[in-house]
């Protein structure tokens, strides 16, 4: 067989996992400047370059902010987030299938070569992003892994629109919603299966939704969905099932444990809380609010007093799209126009770029805020919830001149 048709791996540490991830390269300057990832071991999984290791049952890694200088970020340095452990180590295409079934008038089981083949192939370029994706900033602190800003990356997907796949099932009048599971099984019966599910007019209205079995021009490593995973651009991870392997139509609105009550924020206009509170009332979490970052330099990098610099890094929001990015090196008295990259799709990092001569030596702390296109921006100070969703503050970087 060939490597596509049959992977295996195992996704444990210690004797078991030898093989698997390598575990404790963490250089001398490793996470120093960062208090979030300080301690935090660099580790290598099948498929992947050295990642962030956050926690290993189950496997979330973190890509390293260096990744995030360019708009695709590589299939290698992609982030991992899985809810469940074990994670599923071994697909055969030859028996691998898509069922399709509920409320719908022709039941599908669909085989990725009838994935491939009687579907025309559609292609987004889209930010996956972690809804937990920089927990580890909030304050007062919440639970939850304290994921560093590198949940996230962006590239381009292929494959079947989920819309055209509905059409050939037929839903039938008065389906409500969709769900869809992956290969990823509790291991008791008191562990909820992740399960998400989306509106079925949300997916009629949205062509953009794919089962994808290509990623960035390759197929989908294993930890990031293979053989095919759902694609909903401008929504969270969360609804982006990986491994998957089951859509079921349903005629009432899915309420399980992954839908509620977790992955919720608070019932407002801000999805923020006064730190420290409770929200009244919640709705689950859906589209992403805009975000930026400087990426180069890096934090605590060494420049000269004088000479100019290159600053870069990337934007992006739900979809609206980034009309401008702005800089500051005077904590916020005064902003600079940044120069915006090529434009890949409304849902895709936008490059940023901005030159920067530092005139004094010290200490300097440059700050990065995007406006999209219906002028959503980034607050002064950080929002907050109890579950640690949906930062969106202006970040910075600490960098030293002499």
């Amino acid at each position: 067989m060939d490597r596509w048709t049959r992977r295996r791996f195992l996704t444990t540490l210690g004797a078991a996992g030898a093989s698997a991830a390598t575990v404790g390269r963490t250089p001398a300057a490793w996470g120093q400047t960062d208090p979030v990832l300080a301690g935090r071991p660099l580790v290598r999984y099948p498929e992947k370059t050295d990642l962030i290791l956050l926690t290993s049952r189950p496997a979330q890694l973190e890509t390293p902010m260096r990744y995030f200088a360019q708009a695709l970020t590589p299939n290698d340095a992609f982030f991992v987030r899985y809810h469940i452990y074990p994670t599923p180590a071994t697909v055969d295409l030859a028996t691998w299938r898509l069922r399709v079934g509920g409320v719908v008038e022709r039941p599908l089981e669909l085989s990725m070569d009838e994935l491939r083949t009687k579907f025309p192939a559609a292609a987004v370029t889209a930010v996956a992003q972690c809804s937990g994706n920089s927990r580890g900033r909030f304050t007062p602190r919440v639970l939850g892994g304290q994921w560093g800003d590198g949940a996230m990356g962006n590239a381009e997907w292929v494959g079947a629109r989920l819309q055209d796949v509905l059409k050939a099932a037929g839903v039938r009048q008065g389906a409500i919603q969709v769900t869809f599971d992956g290969l990823d099984r509790t291991p008791f019966p008191t562990v909820p299966d992740f399960v998400k599910s989306l509106d079925v007019s949300r997916i009629m209205e949205d062509p953009d939704i794919l089962i994808a079995y290509q990623m960035n021009g390759q197929a989908l490593p294993m930890l990031n969905g293979y053989p095919a995973r759902l694609v909903v651009p401008g929504w969270y991870a969360t609804y982006w099932v990986k491994n998957l392997s089951e859509i079921t139509v349903i005629d009432q609105v899915f309420e399980k444990f992954w839908m509620k009550p977790s992955y919720r924020i608070p019932d407002n206009a801000c999805g923020c809380v006064e730190p420290g509170t409770a929200p009244a009332r919640t709705v689950p979490i859906t589209r992403m609010p805009v975000r930026s970052f400087l990426v180069v330099p890096e934090a605590g990098a060494r420049v000269r007093v004088g000479e100019s610099v290159t600053l870069r890094g990337i934007a992006f929001d739900s979809g609206y799209g980034i009309r401008e990015v702005l800089v500051s090196d005077d904590r916020g008295a005064s902003w600079q126009r940044a120069s915006l990259g090529a434009d890949r799709g409304r849902y895709s990092f936008r490059e940023w770029s901005a030159p920067w001569t530092p005139r004094a030596a010290g200490n300097h702390r440059l700050m990065v805020r995007a406006v999209n296109v219906i002028g959503e921006s980034q607050s002064d100070v950080p929002l907050w919830n109890p579950s640690g969703y949906l930062r969106n503050v202006i970040e910075h970087v600490e960098v030293q001149a002499g």
